[in-house]
């Protein structure tokens, strides 16, 4: 069995015939909340929804999405499971994570399920207002700092 690397497998959900995921960009998003009221799901943990996120997004962590999806569980989100008919547009900090959980959620019978290419930072970086676990408004630069750590030498490939 071959494997393959995480973007790798991003790129296959973005690729594949049967359950191909589709995006949109940070400005398709404002335009749209103009006009509808989508589900925002962030899949991102919850500390780092804390740091800055869509205001009105609900945090369902990655990990635990596919429980969250459905009933009988700890984790179950009755928003979640009520909207498998619904628009939902998924977000993470760079629109990776994202991608895999709409595959997942297609899947799992949702009909409408989009993921914010660039993610959280694409966000920022169209000077979209973002919150603090507070609901107060983070000025953008600070935003920046906040989504944008530095990868650890440990972090780093070989080469």
């Amino acid at each position: 069995m071959t494997s393959m690397t995480y973007k790798a497998l991003v790129q296959a959900c973005l690729d594949s015939e049967h359950n191909r995921v589709n995006e949109i960009m940070p400005w398709d998003l404002a335009e749209m909340l103009e006009t509808k009221s989508p589900l925002l799901l962030d899949v991102r943990e919850p500390y780092e929804f804390n740091l800055a996120h869509i205001r009105n997004s609900l945090n369902v962590p990655r990990g635990v999405l596919e429980s969250a999806c459905d009933y009988e569980y700890e984790e179950t989100e009755p928003r979640l499971v009520t909207a498998r008919e619904q628009d939902i547009v998924v977000i993470c900090r760079s629109g990776y994570r994202s991608v895999l959980a709409c595959s997942v959620m297609q899947l799992m019978g949702f009909r409408s399920v989009v993921s914010l290419k660039t993610g959280i930072k694409g966000w920022n970086d169209y000077d979209q207002s973002l919150f603090d676990a507070h609901d107060d408004e983070l000025d953008g630069d600070d935003a920046w700092v906040l989504l944008n750590q530095p990868i650890r030498k440990e972090q780093r490939g070989p080469g």
